[in-house]
């Protein structure tokens, strides 16, 4: 057998790893409700998904103005809290692995592959939401959008860098389903991987990753075909 390409693995959570989807349009739903807004189907909020907790809400939010005007900062501010209070309590309902993802990680564990967690979530939710589908203590690092500073979340580089030195400095490759995962990678000079069956905002292939992958169980083949 070959030797394995790469001594890490990088993560995105949402959309890459866990199915999130339930939760995340839950918490955006309770906050729209506060806000007098109408509910948006549940399966729509895989379209809100990229870029952060505030920027889904802020899209949901802004698909429901009319005219163009934007909500009142101090009171989208108020609507964010009241979203992330009822996510931190409510974040791990329904989200479960993708399948297929947990044989993946198996495999590469034993074959001594780092593996890390980078994400636009807020590292305490994802290290709650991993901690209670015991997941946390497969990866060497949880790196959240808020980990690095502001400015520093996907699509810049400067995680998916991090997150190779946690590992150890070695060769890593980035497993992620938005441009956001792409770009971070492609500007960190690592190869990286589309997961065509998350929330992608752009069709799979036109992603620009290195390869496509349709389901986890493709995950480890298209790893050592890099």
């Amino acid at each position: 057998m070959n030797k394995f390409p790469f001594s890490a693995i990088g993560f995105d959570l949402d959309g890459t790893l866990l199915d999130t989807h339930q939760d995340l349009g839950a918490a955006v739903n309770h906050a729209l409700k506060l806000g007098g807004f109408d509910p948006v189907p549940v399966d729509s909020s895989k379209d809100l998904i990229g870029g952060g907790a505030k920027m889904m809400l802020s899209r949901a939010v802004d698909d429901q103005t009319s005219g163009g005007a934007r909500m009142e900062r101090d009171a989208f501010h108020t609507l964010y809290k009241q979203m992330l209070s009822y996510y931190s309590e409510n974040n791990a309902v329904h989200s479960r692995p993708y399948p297929g993802i947990i044989e993946a990680l198996d495999i590469l564990a034993d074959r001594g592959v780092k593996l890390a967690i980078v994400t636009n979530k807020f590292e305490s939710f994802a290290t709650d939401i991993l901690n209670q589908l015991q997941l946390a203590d497969r990866f060497v690092t949880i790196i959240g959008g808020d980990t690095m500073g502001k400015g520093n979340a996907k699509p810049a580089p400067d995680p998916v860098i991090e997150a190779r030195t946690r590992c150890g400095g070695g060769s890593i490759a980035f497993i992620g389903d938005s441009s956001y995962d792409v770009d971070a990678a492609k500007a960190a000079g690592v190869p990286v991987i589309a997961c065509a069956y998350g929330y992608c905002d752009k069709p799979p292939h036109e992603l620009g990753a290195d390869a496509v992958i349709h389901a986890a169980t493709e995950l480890i083949g298209a790893l050592e075909s890099l």
